[in-house]
């Protein structure tokens, strides 16, 4: 069912939103986890969403200053949540070092490729606020868990029922917390992985004990944890050991490196083709609603200037849609111009306009689908389990495709590096599209569930987009000095891996030198059409089921450790509902449950944000082996089994702890507000 914000907390013209404190506090927590996520993103792979930790830090502060509201909060979490998605950035970046066409990152240049892409992320979703947030069903597990954590903190609902939710974030919050800590003290596990033969082949299973995952997989739902967990066995099950067992082992390669770089190198590439058709797919679908969205937007700009803006509800409110389309035309100039000084050396300075139109065109109508896509996305399972670097494989493919038919056998090698250099360029325009609509759309369900006014958020996430784009290219040029990258030129033995950036770089210049496997892509391809076939038949079903087929391309692109645990969740959290509906006031018991599956997020993603903080000290104090600062044992023998055990119980005992929090009465017929927190 679509949802709607809560009428009780739609917002007062008078009352306090878009106001300079929340900026300037949004603008000082940028830094902190732009920060953060730079770094963690380069070393591992992975960044963590900002939004609930920049809420809590928000309610923290604000609560000691006059007339603070659950919207400007909101705002705060708004620009810190924009700001730290777009450190996203760095899965891109970076391949310009890794290729050889730059040694450092040049500020201002930097910052407008960052900025433009982050602004045209925020436009082009815009106009699907209405298609994919108020007139959809999908769940937003980080918006709506957002919504729970700034709910409960200011007061929302009645007196116990506040209490009881609190008091389930704080307890899952400080058990998640204090898991990652025990991981980092080296006492339990914070992986428990084996590798092992399967047929003539081999493969791998493993399992992050991330609390994080058990709460993404509770508020995604149970549809889009079975399908990721398909696409898990497809890759995990299948493709892994069947092309295991038909590329021999390199000497002195174990079987796990061997797996391990299977995967990287092929299976990652099958998984890219099912996200591709999955979002071709997916794209197809939604663009009825899109374009009622656009249309409803196009209405409501007119409403606005015949009636004035009281004609509109505040909630009702987006940026005026010509504000919308000049600002993406406009954007098109200052990118016209970064790619026409960028492409000054190489075969396109000889001829450069029809290389820069096409370009152009392509950020232009690409950013459309991907905005559509990632905000899909981001609905589906939440803004920092999307795949964006698998919408990043697709965006570097297109580009290269269209230079390598422009420049077909005409350009030797050194020409050939400026083509990847430009297609990186112009991904990383692409990319910044990406990672805002991936965010903004998170966000924007968040507004609506806390009662807030769409435009002044929009703002806020330009806001956030413009002050992560200052912070970004210095932090990305400190660590490229003092680390390097793996694969550029002149990196050292403490080079940071970047693993996104590697694999999008490998891609260009596989396609515009040659060497791309493109049977690896079909195959992908052929098994997202035998996804879609199965998800028709089911939805039209008489049990109406569903098997998304964007989640089953994410189970077999991801590694299994960042993914197994969500089905998991989703089958816990499924159970726990079961549990709800049929004892009693279930909104209540099912808002219980969210808010603890929140705080199991919430819990980690702070701990992830202080740790940042701790490795960046050590690594400035120079100590060795930073990264294991707080590490009490080199190497503890117990620690997988035992991790396993204290994980486990853990989750268990979290449960039967909501369980009967639940169940108790509430005193003085307390009720709490309807819901929205699970919108399957």
């Amino acid at each position: 069912m679509a949802t709607t914000a809560a009428p009780a907390l739609a917002p007062a013209s008078d009352l306090r939103e878009l106001t300079l404190r929340g900026i300037l506090l949004g603008a000082v927590l940028t830094v902190l986890f732009t920060a953060a996520n730079v770094y963690l993103g380069l070393r591992i792979g992975i960044t963590f969403a900002t939004s609930i930790p920049a809420a809590v830090i928000s309610m923290a502060v604000l609560r000691f200053v006059r007339g603070a509201t659950i919207q400007e909060n909101n705002i705060v979490q708004t620009i810190a949540s924009s700001a730290g998605t777009l450190s996203a950035i760095i899965f891109v970046l970076p391949g310009l070092v890794m290729v050889g066409w730059w040694t450092g990152f040049p500020y201002w240049l930097s910052v407008a490729v960052i900025a433009i892409g982050g602004v045209l992320g925020v436009m082009y979703s815009v106009p699907l606020r209405r298609a994919l947030v108020t007139g959809s069903d999908l769940p937003y597990p980080e918006g709506v868990a957002a919504a729970e954590v700034l709910k409960v903190g200011n007061g929302v609902g009645g007196v116990e029922e506040n209490k009881r939710g609190l008091a389930a974030i704080l307890v899952s919050s400080l058990v998640s917390a204090g898991y990652a800590l025990l991981t980092q003290f080296k006492l339990v596990a914070a992986e428990a992985a084996t590798t092992f033969r399967l047929g003539a082949g081999g493969t791998t299973l493993s399992g992050s004990l991330s609390m994080a995952l058990i709460g993404v997989g509770h508020l995604v739902g149970l549809a889009v944890g079975i399908a990721m967990f398909v696409g898990l066995l497809i890759s995990w099950g299948v493709l892994v050991p069947w092309l295991t067992a038909a590329t021999p082992i390199a000497a002195g390669t174990g079987l796990e490196d061997h797996v391990g770089g299977i995967f990287r190198s092929e299976v990652r590439f099958i998984g890219a083709g099912t996200i591709g058709v999955a979002a071709i797919w997916t794209l197809l679908k939604i663009i009825g609603p899109i374009s009622r969205g656009v249309t409803s937007a196009i209405a409501a700009s007119r409403a606005r200037r015949l009636g004035g803006q009281d004609s509109l509800a505040l909630t009702e409110r987006d940026l005026p849609i010509g504000i919308i389309f000049g600002t993406i035309l406009l954007s098109m100039i200052p990118i016209g111009l970064l790619l026409y000084g960028f492409a000054q050396t190489g075969p396109i300075a000889t001829n450069p306009g029809p290389t820069l139109g096409l370009s152009i065109g392509y950020i232009l109508i690409v950013g459309v689908i991907i905005a559509s896509v990632c905000g899909y996305m981001a609905g589906l399972i939440g803004a920092s389990n999307s795949p964006i670097s698998g919408v990043g494989i697709l965006s570097v493919l297109g580009i290269s495709l269209i230079l390598a038919a422009l420049f077909a056998g005409t350009v030797d090698e050194a020409g050939t590096q400026s083509l990847v250099a430009f297609a990186l360029f112009v991904t990383a325009i692409v990319f910044g599209v990406a990672t805002i609509s991936n965010d903004n759309l998170q966000d924007l369900k968040t507004g609506q569930l806390v009662g807030a006014t769409p435009w002044r958020q929009q703002v806020a996430l330009i806001l956030g987009v413009l002050f992560g784009s200052v912070v970004i290219p210095p932090i990305l040029d400190l660590l490229n000095s003092a680390f390097g990258f793996q694969g550029a030129p002149g990196a050292g033995e403490n080079a940071l891996a970047a693993p996104q950036a590697a694999l999008i770089s490998a891609i260009a210049q596989g396609v515009l030198g040659g060497s791309l496997r493109w049977d690896l892509i079909g195959i992908g391809a052929a098994i997202g059409v035998a996804v879609i076939i199965v998800d028709e038949i089911l939805r039209t079903g008489k049990r109406k089921r569903s098997m998304p087929p964007l989640a089953v391309g994410m189970g077999i692109y991801l590694p299994m450790g960042l993914t197994l645990l969500i089905p998991v969740g989703a089958a816990l959290g499924y159970f726990y509902n079961r549990w709800a509906q049929r004892s009693g006031n279930y909104e209540f018991k099912e808002r219980l449950g969210v808010l603890m599956a929140t705080g199991l997020i919430v819990g980690e993603s702070l701990f992830g944000v202080a740790y940042a903080a701790i490795v960046a000290g050590a690594e400035r104090a120079g100590l060795e082996e930073s990264a294991n600062v707080l590490a009490l044992v080199d190497e503890f023998p117990l620690a997988v089994p035992l991790g396993i055990l204290v994980f486990a119980a853990a989750i268990a005992l979290l449960y039967l702890r909501t369980k009967a929090q639940a169940s108790a009465p509430l005193p003085g017929g307390d009720t709490d507000l309807p819901t929205q927190a699970a919108v399957r």
